[in-house]
């Protein structure tokens, strides 16, 4: 009689079960946290007439505050309240309806890792290593074709699916490592179920769930817990502007604002005015259509005006940090959600991990209007941001034409990278903003500067010693091209090695050119030696404007003195010391970090051709 009791039993909670999983179809977050600082959280719940239900809790610490119905019957937007004391545990959720039907829904509270909330994000001691993971490596050639994924395998196809996944990333830590890079920024790899060019990863379908094609959420984890082991900080790519056109809820919206433009016959694209948000003579219209527009025909823009989508988008950012241990954010696209939401997002995250770091996006030349997005920075609008971080793509562009422009010609050459840096007063913290020779978007950097390798050295012992926090793409490091086009598919080429029966493999250095393998450790060596000096992550800068093709910045602090010549001349050339007898004595011994010899000074130095020097001083 008990084993049929218990059979039956057994019976009855999987038909609730099954009842359950046939009524909740999503609920987001998938788990959440006990000891969180904001106690407040809030499900979303989709499912074929939710809405009838009625939740009902009763755990120990958790109540439900309010029940909220939209327009659409298949939604539920529950507010709890998870007091402080709560203990981590399963939490039933009961839902009942008019009719007495009842199932219950598991939902699990989880206890937090220790002093979580106290993670340091990355920081100018870093410098960030970044993946296009589907052109990285092959770990796992099981998942490169997944059953009802629409863009299958296609490695001759320049915008499809190369097969690159989280495996790959893993086992190739030990070469990252190695590099001398501390943390990884990977392109997104969140679900994007997509027809077609779905490897980039930014028109997502699921925002809670990694790319099966990828690995899974078990694998994303354990690529952050394998890349701690190495010293490296995983910084995840985020995107709160919009979600893919394929994304679960396009079929079923919950209300009528949950898209911009959402019941509109055609596309209504991005105007991509970005300035207008900092204009103080800026049309509404012009503001509104810069910020509701798509992204692209593939890419709708979410309305984050709509208190339940900012409470999902902001809640699902804190959800990864916790579930995969996160040890930063890349924010794409950071000008073009609500900007009133991105303030209050920002601030969140700070709520909840007041040393991590975000940086955020906005690809403008003009550093003022990057600088408004910075915190700390006071705008006469009254606009308060709490992003520490922003990608610096005035001193990237300035940069490039420094390298590539005549030193001869007036206000050109390394003059445009001076005069870049001598704009840092608009920045709250100009320490705080990345710096990067290239990235995912644009011509690879060896290319923007036709192939000179002299280039190439000065560019790297810039980035690599200057204020900020260096980031470098995948394959930089070994001169990597897109000679053929500025076609994103090209610039994301793959990885030489990351695939079984590549010719050439960077990971062994088989078959790789002298030059390559020269480039990659002169990055290495730069890398290596930056990890351990502090006077680069936290020194004072003095810069001197550039003569005769040299430009000169020094590092400093009261224990080190750091000396960075960057030179184009085509011969070599005598730099005279007496110029910087404000922070140099003219006579000093000088250890050249590239090729650590040591050698004396004595009032003037000759540099060889097309060579930059990064000297620590030891003055007499």
């Amino acid at each position: 009689m008990k084993k049929i009791f218990q059979l039956l039993s057994y019976l009855f909670l999987m038909q609730i079960s099954v009842f359950a999983q046939e009524k909740i179809q999503h609920i987001e977050p998938l788990n959440w946290w006990v000891g969180m600082k904001n106690p407040a959280l809030q499900l979303l719940v989709h499912g074929k007439n939710i809405a009838s239900f009625t939740p009902k809790i009763n755990y120990k610490g958790v109540s439900i505050t309010k029940v909220n119905k939209v327009g659409n019957p298949n939604y539920l937007f529950i507010d709890l309240l998870i007091a402080p004391e709560t203990q981590a545990g399963e939490v039933k959720i009961i839902f009942e309806n008019s009719r007495k039907e009842t199932f219950t829904y598991n939902y699990s509270l989880l206890k937090r890792q220790n002093k979580s909330a106290e993670r340091v994000g990355f920081n100018s001691s870093d410098v960030l290593y970044m993946i296009t993971p589907d052109r990285f490596a092959n770990g796992n050639p099981q998942n490169d074709n997944v059953a009802n994924f629409k863009d299958s395998l296609n490695r001759k196809d320049l915008t499809g699916r190369h097969g690159g996944d989280i495996e790959g990333i893993i086992k190739h830590l030990d070469y990252i490592q190695n590099l001398g890079m501390t943390a990884l920024w990977i392109n997104p790899l969140v679900e994007n179920n997509q027809q077609k060019t779905s490897y980039h990863g930014y028109a997502i379908t699921n925002f809670s769930k990694i790319d099966a094609r990828f690995g899974t959420n078990e694998d994303y984890v354990r690529l952050s817990k394998e890349a701690k082991k190495h010293g490296i900080k995983l910084v995840m790519d985020m995107v709160l502007n919009h979600c893919g056109s394929e994304h679960w809820w396009m079929k079923d919206f919950p209300s009528k604002d949950w898209v911009n433009f959402q019941d509109s016959p055609k596309t209504i694209y991005s105007t991509h005015r970005r300035e207008s948000l900092h204009d103080p003579y800026a049309a509404e219209y012009d503001i509104t259509s810069h910020s509701d527009g798509w992204f692209d025909s593939t890419m709708p823009d979410l309305n984050q005006r709509n208190p339940f989508m900012a409470n999902y988008l902001i809640q699902n950012s804190i959800w990864w940090v916790e579930y995969a241990d996160l040890g930063g954010i890349r924010m794409d696209t950071w000008p073009y959600p609500d900007k009133n939401f991105m303030s209050v997002w920002s601030k969140r995250m700070e709520q909840e991990y007041p040393k991590f770091n975000i940086v955020g996006e906005e690809w403008s030349l003009n550093p003022s209007i990057v600088s408004a997005w910075q915190k700390g920075k006071v705008n006469k609008n009254g606009y308060v941001s709490y992003l520490r971080s922003l990608m610096d793509f005035p001193t990237n562009a300035a940069l490039i034409e420094a390298l590539n422009t005549d030193e001869k010609v007036w206000n050109q050459g390394f003059t445009k990278l001076y005069q870049t840096i001598a704009n840092d007063f608009v920045y709250a913290n100009p320490n705080d903003l990345m710096i990067f020779p290239d990235n995912h978007d644009m011509s690879r950097f060896f290319t923007q500067l036709h192939e000179d390798y002299g280039k190439f050295k000065n560019g790297m012992a810039f980035l690599l010693t200057t204020r900020g926090i260096p980031q470098i793409y995948y394959g930089t490091e070994i001169l990597m091209t897109n000679p053929k086009s500025d076609a994103h598919g090209e610039i994301r080429s793959d990885m030489p090695g990351g695939w079984a029966g590549d010719s050439k493999n960077v990971f062994t250095e088989t078959n790789m050119t002298p030059a390559e393998i020269e480039a990659k450790k002169f990055v290495s060596t730069l890398l290596k030696w930056r990890k351990n000096a502090p006077v680069i992550h936290s020194g004072k800068l003095k810069h001197f404007a550039p003569e005769n093709g040299f430009y000169v910045q020094f590092r400093y602090n009261d224990k080190q003195k750091i000396m960075v010549i960057l030179n184009k001349n085509q011969e070599a050339k005598t730099l005279e010391m007496s110029k910087f007898k404000e922070i140099l004595k003219p006579n000093f011994s000088a250890r050249d970090i590239i090729s650590n010899q040591t050698f004396e000074v004595n009032g003037s130095l000759t540099i060889a051709p097309n060579n930059p020097l990064v000297l620590e001083i030891f003055e007499k």
